[in-house]
This record gives C-alpha cells, structure tokens and sequence, in this order.
C-alpha cells in the first residue's frame, strides 16, 4: 500500500538542521504516527512522502520557505511581567520555552528573550522558523485510517482508542 491521502503512516526519522544537529527523532520501537493528508504535519512534508511504501527509505530537505517560513516580527511581543505571577526560580529565564494561553483558552509556547524589571519579551515564532530542515528515515507501515480515526482527527493505537 502507498502513502496518500487518509492512510495511517508511521515512521523512523531524524530531523536535523543545517549545524547537523538532531532536533527531532523517532525510532522504530516508538514510531511517529499520523494520518496523511490530514494538516498534521507540514504539506512540502506530506508532499516528499506521498506514494512512499513499507521499506522505503528517504531523505530529502524542506527549504524554510515549505517548512516553518521566516521569522515574524508581530509574533515577537512585549508582556507585563506580572501575567508570569509567581514563577519558581529558574523557570523565567532567558531561553527558556513557556507555555502560554491567550483570552479565547488557546495554548501555544514562547521562547522567553529579554527580562526586564516590568516586562518580558517574548518570541512566539516557531523554534525552527527560518531553518532549512533535513529529514531521513525509513516507512514502517501505512494503513487505510478508520472512519473514527478521520473523525477523531488522529491515529488511534492497535486495537482501538487510546487517548
């Protein structure tokens, strides 16, 4: 069976970045799962993997432009810092990535970057923007996704529902 579009994909893979550097990994033993097609990972992603079997091997580069994109200045952003309360020593700290939820209950992270006495500035930008990002790995199975994995959104485990 080929890679397309609703069908479960699991994977091996390294992700790194232009130092060589690994960001990202899944091994065999614990697979990266996902169904295809779906906006779960990135489409020049889905692109590269699209028609691929079980035993197949890659390697191939996303140009920043397919993956994250450049960095975006309105997502730099100066917050009081009395909104991080109480933190305990350690966790507000320059380079430091924050969970952070914004007044409609949606969560995302930061990267903290500058610490003033009133402020924090704060980078919401992807860790990865700007990056070209190198992927190698191998396809360990590809399956149709079932009609309550499509409407759940997600891959299920063996033998049913695993939230």
């Amino acid at each position: 069976m080929q890679i397309s579009n609703n069908t479960v994909v699991l994977l091996q893979y390294e992700l790194r970045i232009a130092n060589g550097e690994v960001v990202d990994a899944a091994d065999a033993a614990h697979p990266f799962a996902f169904i295809h097609g779906l906006g779960q990972t990135l489409p020049a992603f889905d692109e590269k993997l699209t028609g691929m079997s079980v035993g197949d091997e890659f390697s191939f580069q996303l140009s920043a432009e397919d993956a994250y994109g450049q960095a975006n200045a309105a997502d730099i952003v100066t917050i009081p810092k009395e909104i991080f309360g109480e933190m305990p020593d350690g966790e507000l700290v320059i380079g430091a990535e924050l969970p952070m939820q914004d007044g409609e209950g949606h969560q995302f992270y930061g990267i903290v970057k500058e610490i003033q006495p009133q402020f924090v500035v704060m980078d919401f930008n992807h860790p990865l923007v700007g990056q070209n990002l190198d992927f190698s790995g191998k396809v360990l199975a590809v399956r149709f996704a079932t009609a309550e994995e499509l409407d759940h959104g997600h891959v299920h485990g063996e033998g049913g529902h695993h939230h």
